[in-house]
């Protein structure tokens, strides 16, 4: 966020000299918005929501596939509570992962279809609240509705910049672990933002306790992340907040800390952590061999090639960068942040981005081997952070910028004025041109995927009713035509050649086997 950086005001009247509305006699400091700053923040807020809301539309057409098809039988026979435990005793270990799983799964396909709209509106409620919770730590205020702007637009590319979409986002078993994960972290800050009292700072900390310890349990990529991030504001403490909050910080981040030392410590020594590392040969000894933190260090570096490159990341730094041109600061409000320092700032951000990038790619490529490149869903994890990075230095460069303006504004003739006025205006149309750009290229990939999404389910649902008819006749043995979108996982993948999940698609069905057809029944 932009600290410190004054407000540019346009003034009411030509002539008039700028400055700031004034209350009961009193300087204000609550920025003046013209009618035409208010429509168009609103004008552009309608871009993100409209393809929020097209893409939640889109998740009626979400089928089970892949993971998913063992998911479903087994909490149908078993319940939630067989699910957790088979995750903890069997598969990986996770917990709080397999509670999560279990809690959609339990509605079968309804579960499915839904998950897209709550995720996502969870999603951009807490990127909201943190977006509204920063303005006030950092003593800014907005004109309505830009921290809604600013939240909705890191949504939408978080989401959907990705080059799998559907993985990203409308695969549940993939959200959970990978894109719900990261954002959920964020809720631990939430009650230390919000919180304006001794009582409020100690169920701050025993929040980030228990958000940690399930984290823990949730994800292992998303707790190195929220590790390195807890890790640089400890270390940065003392240089970015004002002393009198500097030791309710520190608490918090050690809470933080512990808790996801008490999660990773339940999953690490659970019987399905122990299996998983077994089948993967995943132990610590592989992990840091040299070899594979050379071949980790090339896959990150592909990564980052790609992020770089992928032009739509672009629309959380323009989301920035309006949001440091509209912002003032607030009336009465003493921030909590010390005064801003851009390259101090966008500095500690980036090396922790990459650090939290890097162990990432280290703590999967046992996994994946060198097909950790071309798992994109695993960079969601480390993603989150670097679109808020790109979101922060937007903000830095629009305080520049404004800077500049005021700076202009101050000096006397009307055609430095003149000039240091259009100056922040066409700042303000790029960033809008920019979002706009954004929105509106990433609304046609989505539309072909919704498309593609829209056909599998018709077949699936075909498919589904003559297997569900069949099974209830007293078959015993049927055919089955794999139908995957986006590169999901189907039994007989790859022309027939890849068996799993057939097993169970059968159990699904309460068939003995499936077999092999590539026509539909």
């Amino acid at each position: 966020m932009a600290a410190g950086a004054p407000s540019v005001i346009i003034p009411e009247q030509p002539g008039e000299s700028p400055g700031r509305k004034r209350e009961n006699g009193r300087g204000s400091s609550v920025p003046a918005v013209r009618p035409w700053t208010r429509y168009g923040v609103l004008g552009l807020l309608t871009l993100p929501l409209g393809l929020l809301g097209s893409a939640f539309w889109l998740g009626r057409h979400v089928r089970p596939g892949a993971d998913e098809w063992c998911f479903l039988p087994h909490v149908r026979d078993h319940g939630i509570a067989g699910l957790v435990g088979k995750f903890y005793l069997t598969d990986n270990g996770r917990l709080g992962n397999g509670l999560l799983v279990g809690l959609y799964a339990k509605f079968g396909v309804a579960g499915h279809q839904w998950f897209g709209l709550v995720s996502g509106v969870v999603m951009l409620g807490l990127l909201w609240a943190m977006a509204v919770l920063l303005l006030r730590l950092a003593g800014r205020t907005a004109p309505r509705g830009v921290p809604l702007f600013m939240a909705s637009m890191v949504t939408v590319v978080f989401l959907f910049a990705s080059l799998n979409t559907y993985k990203t986002f409308y695969w549940p078993a993939s959200s959970v672990s990978h894109t719900a994960a990261p954002v959920l972290a964020c809720a631990a800050a939430v009650p230390l933002l919000w919180a304006g009292s001794r009582r409020g700072r100690v169920v701050a900390a025993a929040s980030a306790l228990v958000v940690g310890a399930f984290l823990g349990t949730l994800s292992e990529e998303a707790s190195v992340v929220a590790l390195v991030v807890l890790t640089a504001l400890l270390l940065l403490n003392r240089r970015i907040l004002v002393p009198r909050v500097r030791a309710h910080a520190r608490a918090w981040c050690l809470a933080g800390v512990a808790g996801i030392g008490i999660g990773t410590l339940l999953l690490l020594t659970s019987p399905g952590s122990r299996n998983r590392r077994e089948r993967y040969d995943a132990g610590t000894a592989s992990m840091f061999a040299p070899e594979s933190l050379a071949d980790s260090l090339d896959g990150f570096l592909d990564i980052l090639g790609t992020l770089l490159t992928t032009w739509q990341y672009l629309g959380a730094l323009a989301a920035g960068v309006l949001l440091a041109l509209l912002t003032g600061k607030g009336e009465g409000r003493a921030p909590l942040l010390l005064p801003c320092r851009p390259l101090f700032l966008l500095g500690a951000g980036t090396v922790t981005f990459l650090v939290a990038g890097y162990l990432c790619t280290v703590i999967t490529y046992p996994l994946f081997g060198s097909h950790v490149v071309s798992a994109y869903r695993t960079w969601n994890d480390y993603l989150l952070l670097y679109v808020a990075l790109l979101a922060g230095a937007g903000a830095l460069l629009g305080r520049t910028l404004r800077r500049r303006a005021l700076r202009g504004r101050a000096l006397r003739g009307r055609a430095l004025r003149g000039r240091s006025g259009r100056t922040g205006a066409v700042a303000t149309a790029a960033g809008a041109a920019m979002c706009v750009a954004v929105c509106v290229g990433l609304a046609f990939p989505l539309g072909e995927l919704g498309q593609n999404m829209r056909v599998r389910a018709e077949k699936w649902d075909h498919q589904d009713r003559w297997l569900r008819e069949q099974a209830a006749r007293g078959a015993r043995v049927l055919p089955y035509k794999p139908l995957s979108v986006s590169g999901m996982g189907e039994p007989f993948g790859q022309r027939g050649s890849r068996i799993w999940p057939a097993g169970c698609v059968a159990d699904y069905y309460h068939l003995k086997r499936i077999t092999y057809t590539e026509t539909l029944p």
